[in-house]
């Protein structure tokens, strides 16, 4: 980090809401798409593909533009122990959010299926096909699934603290760009 800004940017707020939403939608889509073998199966595996590709290549940038922009601080009021657990959460949402679409094309190409962006255009395997890694990359991928959603209710739950209880400028900083 090069310094506190006061503010997110523009970038980092665009970056912030359109991965919340491709996120909540890829966690519903996963959900949906594991426990329904209707038509809509293949219409949900053809969209959770490229866009956890697309969340993948987002959260790399997010990750740059983080580390060069920062983030602003915390306010003085938080204790110690509230601005520890807040920077956790966010370097553990950044570690899955990256983890997990690695974790996803892995299994993909450890079950031999293509990862199809568009068209005709497929993602190389990053793992020869074996079935028994399949079946480990694919409880792995539940499982991150899972903690990701549960970090993200976190997450939500602690904005909303900060945004209509403590009206400390914490939300306001990433909702509007910036603080009272």
């Amino acid at each position: 980090m090069n310094r506190s800004p006061v503010h997110f940017s523009p970038v980092q707020r665009w970056l912030h809401w359109s991965m919340a939403i491709a996120m909540l939608a890829m966690l519903f889509i996963g959900v949906i798409m594991v426990s329904t073998l209707s038509q809509a199966h293949t219409l949900l595996i053809a969209v959770h593909r490229p866009l956890g590709i697309a969340i993948l290549v987002l959260v790399a940038i997010r990750i740059g533009v983080r580390l060069r922009r920062g983030s602003p601080p915390l306010p003085d009021s938080l204790p110690s122990v509230q601005k520890t657990a807040a920077r956790a959460s966010h370097v553990l949402l950044y570690a899955l959010m990256l983890i997990l679409p690695i974790v996803g094309w892995a299994m993909v190409s450890a079950g031999g299926y293509p990862v199809t962006l568009f068209g005709a255009f497929h993602l190389p395997p990053v793992v020869p096909a074996d079935a028994r890694v399949f079946a480990l990359l694919r409880a792995l991928h539940s499982w991150l699934a899972f903690a990701l959603f549960a970090l993200v209710l976190v997450h939500l739950a602690a904005a909303l603290l900060h945004g209509l209880i403590k009206r400390d400028g914490v939300f306001s900083s990433m909702a509007r760009g910036h603080r009272r």
